[in-house]
């Protein structure tokens, strides 16, 4: 899967531009607010409908415009694949592959896999409990369509609920059979769902344990627990929680009370881990993901790396880009403000 070339007309702040595309290493240079990152954002786009950064779509489109668009043509299979993303301030994101749109921008998620590596990736371990959700899902919804299928359905069961609970509230009154109802919905979801994360979580963690080793030059022990309710009792857990729930007028059972708990050396990251530990984990992380949607898919993602070098000493670094140029992953999208720094960086490597 080969990106051959990148239109971008009024995307954020790229008025207009055209690139042709390596199919190895794509590097980026230049100084901070050219649009390095918004090139990968775009690519970023083509694969998953959407930004990486902005999750409105009006917010990508360039202040002093009414629109932006986006088109690509990616190699896959021998074919030839011209896919297209226009956002207009007055009208629905239009997404087409081959000139044809989409009935459901789902249909499009997992046919052109990514990987983002970027600087707001540190949320995942110092921000709640949602981002790390967030990216679980976004991993399993590229390659198991029926998953985001479950958590469409999942959401919608979980709106009702807590918009029931909460007219119960304003109206103080309380009808546990109406509940019920939502319950029984839930607790089929909730199964479903969690089976799914726990069974991607343990096949997840190898390929992310290799992965640091071989950057961190096995430095660190690290680790990822998968922390869920949803494997025990849920009906009783429904009921011990509806008293629970109508006071606080929300849902405080199921998987969208999941987490990760990401540890180094037996202690959480977060606390214990310096800034280049925190940041190996997290490439490591993103890496992993590759590796596993691949597995899944059959397809390479694109990997997009934006910034990736802060925070890393020399020995990481250089780990790292040997890792990358190995033919281990798909085609790679590299910002930097130094461009002296990424030629150095692959210079004798093959790639």
């Amino acid at each position: 899967m080969i990106l051959k070339h990148l239109n971008l007309i009024n995307f954020k702040n790229i008025l207009e531009g055209s690139i042709e595309l390596d199919q190895g290493v794509n590097c980026f240079s230049g100084l901070n607010g050219e649009g390095k990152t918004n090139i990968l954002d775009s690519i970023r786009y083509l694969s998953m409908c959407k930004s990486y950064f902005n999750s409105a779509d009006y917010q990508n489109i360039n202040h002093d415009h009414e629109a932006f668009m986006i088109k690509g043509e990616v190699m896959k299979n021998e074919e030839l694949d011209v896919l297209s993303c226009s956002v207009s301030r007055s009208s629905k994101k239009v997404f087409k592959r081959n000139k044809k749109d989409y009935q459901k921008l789902s249909d499009h998620i997992g046919l052109y896999p990514s990987v983002m590596i970027s600087p707001t990736d540190e949320d995942l371990i110092k921000e709640g409990s949602e981002i790390r959700r967030k990216f679980i899902n976004g991993i399993i919804a590229q390659y198991d369509k029926s998953y985001l299928n479950h958590m469409t359905q999942y959401k919608r069961a979980l709106n009702q609920r807590n918009r029931l609970l909460k007219h119960f509230q304003t109206e103080r009154i309380f009808d546990s059979a109406s509940l019920e109802i939502y319950d029984f919905k839930l607790i089929e979801l909730n199964s479903i769902i969690f089976q799914i994360r726990e069974k991607f979580v343990e096949d997840f963690i190898p390929w992310f344990q290799k992965l640091h080793i071989e950057i961190s030059g096995n430095k660190e022990s690290v680790s990822i627990q998968y922390n869920s309710s949803c494997g025990e009792n849920l009906e009783l857990q429904f009921k011990d929680s509806e008293q629970k729930d109508r006071i606080s007028a929300r849902t405080n059972v199921g998987i969208h009370k999941d987490d990760l708990e990401f540890s180094i050396d037996g202690h959480t990251i977060k606390k214990f881990g310096s800034q280049g530990q925190q940041k190996t984990f997290l490439i490591a992380l993103k890496l992993a993901q590759s590796f596993f949607i691949e597995q899944a898919t059959g397809n390479k993602p694109f990997l997009l790396l934006d910034d990736i070098f802060d925070k890393l000493d020399s020995n990481r670094v250089t780990n790292l880009m040997k890792l990358v140029s190995e033919g281990n992953f798909g085609q790679i999208f590299i910002t930097d403000t130094d461009k002296n720094r990424v030629s150095s960086l692959f210079k004798g490597l093959d790639v």
